[in-house]
């Protein structure tokens, strides 16, 4: 039988980029790799109070009795991972996400909205970061406030309204931190884009464009080896990301640079450049989304 439910911290730790670790370290390296930072996060989370739920592949999710409590651990495990250096010459990072509300426990387990919206937090993170909600950030201590960084508010699936998203610095400096206090007003961003002829933007008026075969996308891909759907761009204050969330990868050329694959990972845009969907350019240049990112 579940107990009453009751208002925990819900924090889930993932390891950023392990398909590419898989890719250039092998199964058996990039496993111990995995296991090991793991470690660290649960080593960490015991340390802080709180307790691991559960392990899913490269991925940790862990509850504490309080807001500071989840992000000490944070910032801790963050700490740690980030001074054990990298796997060979492969980065090691993990990604994190926070957020407090009420969940239901049973059977070891945690079950509610705050886990899922907790766990849209770490999606929603880049490597080496530490992504949390206002109602987390509302329970924090001041000194831990001191170290939170504003986002834009974001689409949440299942959320009606935007949530706002704050970044919990965890690597600066004291006065690094007291220098980042008066929050700068970025210029505003735009990212045009060309995809068969059709012009699209995204800007403030419009944050957020999905891409697939499926004809419920709001810019529909062609290509079948394109999954339904295959990839979002998200504005995300003055910067654009491209989310990967395919079967076959999205291939990224940066102007002057190598095409680069993306599986299952995100890259923020920069300058000019094409996406391919599902496949390498040279195998069917037929088909292409182009950008240009405007200041």
């Amino acid at each position: 039988m579940s107990a009453p439910p009751r208002n925990l911290a819900v924090l889930f730790a993932d390891v950023s980029g392990s398909t590419k670790l898989y890719e250039r370290l092998g199964d058996v390296e990039a496993l111990a790799v995995i296991e090991r930072c793991l470690k660290v996060v649960k080593d960490v989370c015991g340390h802080y109070g709180g307790r691991i739920v559960k392990t899913i592949g490269d991925e940790a999710m862990a509850v504490f009795p309080d807001a500071d409590a989840a992000a000490g651990a944070a910032c801790e495990m963050q700490l740690q991972i980030a001074t054990r250096g990298a796997a060979g010459r492969v980065p090691v990072a993990i990604h994190v996400g926070i957020h407090v509300g009420e969940v239901i426990e049973d059977g070891g387990d945690v079950f509610g909205d705050s886990v899922n919206v907790a766990a849209r937090m770490t999606s929603l993170a880049n490597a080496a970061q530490i992504i949390t909600s206002a109602a987390s950030v509302a329970m924090l201590s001041s000194r831990l406030r001191e170290r939170i960084r504003e986002h834009d508010a974001f689409t949440v699936q299942g959320k009606q309204k935007d949530m706002t998203l704050f970044e919990l610095i965890w690597q600066e400096s004291e006065d690094e931190l007291t220098a980042m206090s008066t929050r700068q007003v970025m210029a505003p961003a735009r990212l045009r884009l060309t995809h068969a002829g059709r012009e699209f933007q995204l800007d403030a008026s419009h944050q957020v464009l999905t891409l697939g075969r499926d004809a419920q996308n709001d810019l529909v891909i062609g290509d079948r080896k394109a999954s339904r759907m295959h990839a979002r761009l998200e504005r995300r204050r003055d910067k654009f990301i491209l989310i990967d969330q395919s079967s076959n990868g999205t291939f990224l050329t940066l102007e002057g640079s190598e095409e680069i694959a993306l599986r299952r990972e995100e890259f923020t845009l920069r300058g000019r450049g094409r996406v391919s969907f599902g496949h390498a350019y040279v195998d069917d240049p037929s088909e292409v989304l182009v950008f240009s990112c405007v200041d």
